[in-house]
């Protein structure tokens, strides 16, 4: 990826990687109200529906990448009834939140969170029947690596759904939405959780991510087949679907 469309939290000198871990383990405690919060609620929708593209699938084994407090695995486990969710994430601090979620809907039998990194996954080829990742890719330090790692573990048919923030197109949304992402959400950040550069990373991670037919021809580039993206509310975020 060019250099300049590499955007990390800090700008420390610290590999993105390191950056990230960072600052997901310092936001953990106000991670999940934050998202309630500044997107009205709505991302639990966003998540159900990526989730739905599943149901056909019915897979037994999945792997949730970038799980952080593990929303998206806890879902799967009550929509879809697999027998096993791994959940990784590079943040112990985010795993040690969802960890606690997960006792408290007694789902420690389906669900396992691990520390792991989405670009070198410690997990046999063709091990998941499916993988998903809600709002993690974009923080991939290698995008086609990590991508490339899912696959690997997909079995042949299995499926991959990613839900990742994008970029409103429809005026006057789209004004309405950046000035809101760049000042607002910044602003309520630093009131929280008291790392304005958490929120203000959002924003320009957003920006320079590789959004629509161009991440599309990234998952073809991978080897994934048939592979397709429906934009949710305006185009705040995209669901994209492939199979192995």
């Amino acid at each position: 990826m060019d250099k300049k469309m590499v955007v990390k939290p800090y700008g420390s000198g610290e590999s993105k990687k390191a950056e990230v871990e960072q600052m997901f383990d310092t936001i953990a405690p106000k991670y999940d109200l934050l998202n309630r919060v500044l997107s009205l609620g709505i991302d639990v929708s966003w998540r159900k529906r990526a989730i739905s593209y599943l149901k056909p699938l019915q897979p037994k084994e999945i792997l949730d990448v970038a799980t952080g407090t593990a929303d998206v695995a806890i879902m799967a486990a009550k929509i879809l009834q697999p027998s096993r969710i791994v959940g990784i994430d590079i943040a112990n601090h985010m795993l040690d939140f969802g960890r606690k979620k997960i006792e408290k809907e007694g789902l420690q039998n389906t669900i396992t969170l691990e520390t792991g990194d989405s670009e070198n996954l410690q997990f046999a080829d063709a091990g998941f029947d499916a993988v998903t990742v809600a709002f993690g890719v974009r923080n991939f330090e290698n995008l086609e690596k990590g991508l490339s790692e899912m696959y690997r573990v997909l079995r042949p048919g299995g499926k991959v759904v990613i839900l990742e923030f994008s970029r409103p197109r429809l005026f006057p949304f789209k004004q309405l939405y950046n000035t809101y992402f760049r000042y607002v959400l910044p602003l309520i950040g630093r009131l929280t959780s008291r790392d304005v550069r958490a929120y203000t990373y959002l924003f320009e991670s957003v920006q320079v991510f590789p959004e629509g037919d161009q991440f599309l021809q990234i998952l073809s580039r991978i080897g994934y087949q048939n592979p397709l993206c429906e934009r949710l509310t305006l185009g705040i975020c995209t669901i994209y679907v492939a199979t192995k």
